[in-house]
């Protein structure tokens, strides 16, 4: 009986802690430096004036992805101006999806015109500390004198298959609120996209 209590104990352990693997909202994040399409290497200090950043990971293959890269284009366009701009990271490994590789990103950023910095995460340690799940997966961070901060985590807005049948748009929304000074509402939602492609260790 005891031993049993103590397994039940340990799984329930183990089952929160991956539960509460990365970011939540009200975290405080760390920033990041990654390889850019230009073979340059980017950080979010580079955006000196900006108020906060929006953190979308995608890729290039996915379908969910895919269908959200004129929406995130029009959405960079709009609030980068505003003080939000967008920076899309590529956390899948290319072993596994080749479409997803560097060389595929330029050519893929290319032909759609991205107006924002698209990174590769190599070793994926930042989709990881992020805790993303899907591409596309959305981190809304403010920048303030306590570090960066984690507003809004989730989806776009509640239609991938046709803008024009999108009834809430989430990330507009949550930064909208952040730009009247308040906090977004909802400040979290389901992301829905595919699933990223890493090694199991």
């Amino acid at each position: 009986m005891k031993r049993a209590f103590i397994i039940t104990i340990g799984l329930l352990f183990t089952l929160s802690t991956f539960a509460q693997t990365g970011y939540k909202v009200g975290d405080m994040a760390r920033g990041f430096e990654l390889k850019n399409i230009d073979s340059e290497m980017f950080s979010l200090r580079q955006f000196k004036s900006a108020k906060g950043y929006v953190i979308i990971f995608t890729c290039n293959h996915c379908r969910y992805a895919k269908a959200y890269e004129d929406r995130i284009i029009a959405i960079d366009q709009k609030y980068k101006k505003l003080g939000y701009p967008v920076v899309a990271v590529n956390p899948n490994d290319s072993t596994i999806e080749p479409d997803d590789s560097y060389s595929k990103m330029i050519e893929r950023a290319t032909e759609k015109g991205f107006t924002f910095p698209y990174l590769l995460d190599a070793d994926q340690s930042v989709f990881k500390r992020f805790g993303a799940t899907k591409t596309p997966h959305v981190f809304v961070m403010s920048r303030g004198d306590e570090g960066l901060k984690i507003e809004y985590i989730g989806t776009i807005d509640d239609n991938y298959a046709d803008a024009s049948e999108v009834k809430v748009k989430y990330l507009e929304n949550a930064l909208d609120a952040l730009l009247a000074g308040e906090k977004p509402d909802p400040n979290f939602t389901k992301a829905i996209g595919c699933s990223i492609k890493y090694k199991k260790d």
